[in-house]
């Protein structure tokens, strides 16, 4: 056990690091990431609020779908990267540990038209690993339905979860919100499963490096802009010079223009050359000991089965293939700059999914998607609100919604799902 965030967490377990590593891209690893902060933000205005605080599109953002983004400071840093999902009645939000605190009061103080609600009484499950898919369909068939970076609620083994196809490892793998006193129960159930190991925190930084995921405090932070950590695509198209809604967010006047012009200094990926790890801080340099750069994550890869590293290097030498060498212990030893990640990204993205037409119209205006009741016991009727008129649909067995979109011809909507689930 070690200490992290303020919590006391599973480093690793009897198995060690590098096999809990392996386990997970071969087979499927349980982490427990309860540290994490969990909040609701609930009321209609709710994608506007969040809009002003994050150059993030929410409020095109469908049903049961989840955004990857970041808070930023006036000077366009990065204050936490979360993620955001939308459930319909309310918007579900994941923050780091380390940072909760700060972004619950961050939310409260700057949204005053929806109540924030923080999740104290929820834990936290990661399943990550290729045969996640295959363990969580034998609690619940449907989930599989999921594609990366959806969500809905589903009930496992009688415990109604929030379950998100995402994680922190590269690997398909999901994310697991249940209430605290059924976790450990959960918990227990999945490690039963046959390709199912318990995985710590170890496991889970090398896997992340691997994967060219970021970690907040370490490879960004508040004097690092979105794009500067080459995660600029978290910008939606809307907000961006020339978009719907251009700017209207913390930083804005710095980050839209970097997005245009460039930056002076990028984050990179770094092959070292010899079996010698460049850790937090090393500095990185030309062969004239000209220091370009620093080093803000590090360690051996088991995966890629050589030393690699993230960090931030002047533009001019970020470009793949450019040679540098990193400063340890009084020592310069070579390396290579190389494209993140390091490693394929293993997301589900089904080739199968599509839009399916429920009913005809010309379509000119969103509408917004709020919830679903049960009709019969394998049907839903929707609801969803335009303007101030509310409209609900006809029963139909599909649970996942793609859109709704409104025909101002006939007064009507025209609904939208995934795959081919209509009767």
């Amino acid at each position: 056990m070690g200490p992290f965030a303020g919590y006391s967490m599973p480093l690793w377990y009897p198995e060690k690091i590098i096999s809990e590593h392996k386990h997970t891209r071969a087979q499927a690893s349980l982490f427990d990431i309860s540290h994490m902060g969990q909040a609701s933000i609930v009321g209609f205005n709710a994608a506007s609020a969040l809009e002003a605080l994050i150059p993030t599109d929410f409020k095109k953002l469908p049903y049961n779908k989840m955004h990857y983004c970041c808070f930023t400071n006036d000077e366009g840093g990065i204050l936490d990267d979360l993620v955001i999902a939308n459930l319909g009645l309310d918007y579900f939000v994941v923050m780091n540990a380390a940072c909760k605190e700060q972004d619950l009061k961050h939310l409260r103080d700057n949204i005053k038209t929806a109540a924030v609600v923080e999740h104290t009484e929820n834990a936290l499950l990661a399943l990550q690993g290729p045969k996640s898919v295959s363990v969580l369909e034998r609690f619940h068939p449907e989930i599989c339905d999921l594609d990366f970076m959806m969500i809905d609620n589903f009930p496992l083994s009688g415990v109604p979860c929030i379950v998100s196809r995402s994680g922190y490892t590269g690997e398909d793998g999901f994310e697991i919100s249940m209430p605290v006193e059924n976790a450990q129960a959960l918990a227990r159930e999945l490690l039963r499963e046959p390709e199912v190991k318990p995985a710590g925190l170890g496991a889970r930084d090398s896997l992340r490096l691997e994967a060219g995921l970021r970690l907040y405090g370490q490879d960004m932070d508040t004097k690092t802009t979105p794009v500067e950590a080459g995660i600029h695509w978290t910008i939606s198209k809307t907000r961006r010079i020339g978009g719907e809604r251009e700017g209207g967010f913390p930083g804005a006047d710095k980050i839209l223009p970097q997005i245009a012009n460039g930056v002076s200094r990028r984050m990179v990926g770094i092959r070292l050359k010899k079996n010698v790890p460049a850790r937090t801080g090393t500095k990185i340099c030309l062969d004239d000991a000209t220091e370009i750069g620093t080093v803000t994550s590090g360690m051996f890869a088991p995966s890629v089965r050589a030393p690699i590293a993230m960090g931030y290097i002047e533009t001019p030498y970020a470009k793949p293939g450019t040679s540098i060498n990193v400063h340890i212990r009084k020592k310069f030893y070579p390396g290579e700059v190389v494209r993140l990640p390091f490693i394929k990204h293993q997301y589900h993205n089904s080739a199968k999914m599509r839009a399916t037409k429920l009913s005809g119209g010309n379509q000119n205006e969103w509408t917004s998607i709020h919830t679903r009741s049960w009709v019969g016991s394998n049907s839903f009727r929707w609801y969803c609100r335009n303007r101030n008129n509310w409209f609900c649909s006809e029963p139909a067995r599909w649970h996942r919604l793609y859109r709704i979109t409104w025909d101002g011809q006939r007064g009507r909507c025209t609904w939208w799902s995934f795959g081919d689930w209509i009767r």
